[in-house]
């Protein structure tokens, strides 16, 4: 029997990052009326999950997430890359969940039905990894139990998630979402494509 802390589940939204290839805060951006900041606070099923760590760099984020009743840590060293942003939220919520949800915020598609669903599939399968995908094609957000807290939190530089997961191929499991809901924008370009095609 699974204790309740294996089974309770926090979330780290992932919003730190310098965007250097979108040129400026890409989570300003607006899609639809709402910004990418927004859009990711809302995919997130904070009902299903113990806790909600918001890691970002920037005040309005920050001011969002506690809007959204999300704590928030502050990465003061976002130049460290996406590794310091993983282990600062994992060290937020790791004494109080047995896995955590890692979601990043350029994916203004996804929704939080998604999102609970894959938390309902990691719940049927608590010891292995699982991460959304679409026709076998790995993407974000990824479950992590307890066991693989210590190697996210040695990550270092601009890796995240996806460094302990080729470690650990055998762990994976996929669950399907849509294609739309996976795509990132990680470019105007891609944005504007994004805004196009809806």
């Amino acid at each position: 029997m699974l204790k309740e802390k294996e089974l309770s589940v926090g979330c780290v939204v992932m919003a730190a990052g310098n965007a250097e290839r979108f040129g400026e805060n890409k989570l300003a951006a607006v899609v639809d009326g709402k910004t990418l900041m927004e859009r990711a606070l809302e995919a997130v099923p904070a009902k299903a999950l113990a806790a909600v760590c918001v890691v970002t760099q920037y005040d309005a984020a920050a001011a969002l997430a506690e809007r959204f009743g999300f704590r928030c840590v502050r990465n003061d060293r976002p130049e460290d890359g996406l590794s310091r942003t993983v282990r600062l939220g994992t060290e937020a919520l790791c004494e109080e969940c047995g896995a955590i949800l890692y979601l990043v915020s350029d994916q203004p598609r996804l929704r939080r039905e998604s999102v609970r669903a894959l938390l309902d599939f990691y719940r049927a399968h608590p010891d292995r990894i699982v991460a959304a995908s679409h026709d076998g094609r790995r993407g974000n957000p990824c479950v992590f139990p307890a066991d693989y807290f210590p190697e996210l939190r040695a990550l270092t530089g601009d890796v995240g998630g996806s460094a302990v997961i080729r470690k650990h191929e055998n762990a994976l499991l996929l669950f399907e979402i849509g294609e739309n809901e996976l795509t990132d924008v990680d470019t105007k370009e891609a944005l504007e494509k994004m805004k196009a095609e809806s």
